[in-house]
């Protein structure tokens, strides 16, 4: 994920400092120079750097850290204040136009995850209760169009096209009309894109915009290109006036530098970010979250809302019910653990807690295929057999074993799980959430 290896080095740092009963000047500035290079060597814009650690060493050398009884606390809470600041402050959420349809130009260059991006855009939105429509304007990539009907498919947003129009500016028109007939109340642009930023790119997206009533200009910029990345927002930013950007990859090995550069660079929010391959991999970017992230400090209140998109409220109810009743069973441990596989990749849902080492959890060497066993341990097992598991012994789990490919000792070791789970879901089935009622969700 992007940000490990900074997270570290800051955590370093703010170890030392927080190691001292008393902080002078010098130590906070020896501190300081430490989160300088570690931010240089993320990939951080230079002038960036330079005036984030001067606003920072500004507020640290005041009576605020050097009279306080917790100094070293008082330095990461300053850190985490301008590090939210840097990345725009709060949510920036995208403009709905007082009169339908929304429209959306997605631009960038080839390879950012653009067309993939609009479709996941299209599904989160359609999640908010929005009727998106998506709109193949790439005439120049080879298969662009069937790329987004794909994917756009898969979550249920309609594509629409003109099989033989070579004008994007043409298949823009008739997709607003198409809209505004049909009730799409958001129209998303899939824009073609380049190798690099050209003149034929520029003109023909101004063309665009010109055309149809563009709400919002988005940029979607892979964040694995470091600096480039602000390079090509600066440029888009200079010639279409964009509202907004959303980095990809961020689950890549990236350094994650981009995040914190484009913001303060162009001035335009990060409004979203792509943080996995799968289609509800897209985040809404809070850049107070994001600066809890980066400075290991978890990120709890997304994980929340991770759980709570995937998580079957319904069948939540009736395992709450069941945990009650002291009725749980492997078919709805099964059920559970399916749920919080579609989290994503466990080591990601773990680095979201507080105080998780993510060196650690690198050592733990999550096996996600071993995970994967556990539903075919459960489904070799007989409905009896499922709804109590008391009665499995040694010949029946020999026989479970063999059906599902795996070693007597696994069975042993899911069992185990089994009972550990249901014991950690009956104490979290009545947690509160926000005192607005239970938490519908075995999770916390």
């Amino acid at each position: 994920m992007a940000f490990d290896s900074l997270t570290e080095k800051l955590q370093s740092a703010f170890k030392k400092l927080r190691g001292k009963g008393k902080i002078t000047e010098a130590d906070i500035r020896e501190g300081m120079r430490e989160i300088k290079l570690a931010l240089l060597e993320a990939d951080v814009n230079f002038k960036v750097v330079k005036d984030f650690v001067a606003k920072v060493t500004e507020r640290a050398v005041g009576a605020e850290v050097l009279e306080s009884l917790t100094p070293g606390q008082q330095i990461v809470k300053i850190v985490h204040e301008e590090l939210t600041a840097l990345m725009g402050g709060s949510n920036a959420k995208i403009n709905i136009s007082p009169k339908p349809p929304t429209v959306i130009m997605m631009t960038g260059l080839q390879g950012a995850g653009k067309t993939t991006t609009a479709a996941k855009l299209g599904g989160l939105m359609k999640k908010q209760g929005k009727r998106p429509l998506l709109v193949a304007c790439d005439v120049y990539r080879p298969a662009a169009a069937l790329q987004l009907e794909v994917v756009g498919g898969k979550l249920g947003v309609p594509v629409f096209k003109i099989a033989d129009s070579k004008s994007p500016v043409d298949i823009s028109v008739a997709a607003i009309a198409h809209a505004q007939k049909n009730g799409n109340d958001l129209v998303i642009i899939d824009t073609a894109g380049r190798l690099h930023i050209d003149e034929a790119l520029m003109a023909e997206l101004i063309a665009i915009k010109s055309s149809v009533p563009v709400t919002e200009t988005l940029l979607v910029v892979d964040a694995m290109t470091g600096q480039d990345a602000v390079s090509v927002a600066k440029s888009f930013n200079e010639q279409l006036a964009l509202d907004g950007v959303i980095l990809t990859k961020l689950d890549g090995d990236a350094r994650g530098g981009a995040a914190l550069s484009v913001r303060a660079v162009t001035e335009k929010p990060i409004k979203f970010i792509g943080t996995g391959e799968k289609l509800e991999d897209l985040e809404p970017f809070h850049p107070e979250r994001m600066a809890r992230r980066i400075l290991g400090m978890g990120d709890m209140l997304t994980l929340i809302e991770k759980a709570e998109q995937t998580f079957d409220m319904k069948k939540a109810e009736e395992l709450e019910s069941k945990l009650r009743k002291q009725q749980f069973d492997l078919n709805d441990f099964l059920e559970q653990f399916e749920q919080m596989k579609n989290l994503g990749p466990l080591e990601n849902v773990l680095g979201m807690l507080p105080g998780v080492n993510k060196k650690a959890l690198a050592g733990a060497q999550l096996d996600e295929k071993k995970m994967g066993r556990v539903g075919a341990i459960i489904k070799s097992m007989t409905p009896k057999e499922r709804r109590n598991p008391d009665i499995i012994n040694s010949s029946r789990k020999r026989r479970i074993a063999a059906g599902s490919g795996t070693q007597v000792q696994d069975v042993n070791a899911l069992l185990k799980q089994f009972e550990q789970m249901k014991v950690m879901f009956k104490q979290f089935g009545n947690m509160k959430k926000g005192g607005k009622g239970k938490m519908r969700f075995p999770f916390a």
